[in-house]
């Protein structure tokens, strides 16, 4: 009977061990958890900018098929991203407005677009621009870039994507 007392319970040691070896493995799992959050936003950053950018071009593609007329002025860019989500009317008596997104994409790495509704965390190109430029000339959107500065997991600029 007293040998079984005896062995009730965890030793000192064994729970100093068991401590331990969690410990060890809690530290290897928070910096892939920090990677994972840092690595969704890469690739959602990714995502919006390639629809962002095929949404341009279907403008671009449309305006390009639209008869010679006082409808076709301009380079054939939309002149600010918004337009791409209320519509343009290209003089189509059977489709109307043609919109080619239905919300606005947001920068997932600029906070300040979620939160100011004429923001969307994206810096513009237009047509003239030269292609290293930062200024946007104003006139049209031929290209969106997200405008942070840093590193992704990969190694390459967010500014150059």
């Amino acid at each position: 009977m007293k040998l079984l007392r005896t062995r009730i319970g965890v030793s000192l040691l064994e729970l100093v061990v068991a401590i331990t070896i969690l410990g060890i493995l809690a530290a290897g799992v928070m910096p892939m958890i920090r990677n994972t959050a840092l690595r969704s936003k890469e690739i959602e950053l990714r995502r919006n900018l390639r629809i962002i950018r095929i949404a341009i071009d279907d403008y671009k593609k449309t305006y390009d098929k639209m008869p010679d007329g006082p409808l076709k002025t301009g380079s054939g860019y939309p002149e600010t991203l918004q337009e791409l989500v209320d519509g343009h009317d290209f003089g189509d008596v059977k489709t109307g407005k043609v919109k080619f997104l239905r919300r606005k994409i947001l920068n997932p790495l600029d906070p300040k677009s979620f939160e100011d509704e004429k923001q969307w965390g994206w810096e513009l190109r237009s047509y003239k621009d030269k292609p290293e430029t930062t200024d946007w000339g104003g006139e049209d959107v031929f290209d969106v870039y997200a405008p942070q500065d840093g590193t992704a997991m990969d190694g390459t600029k967010y500014n150059e994507w």
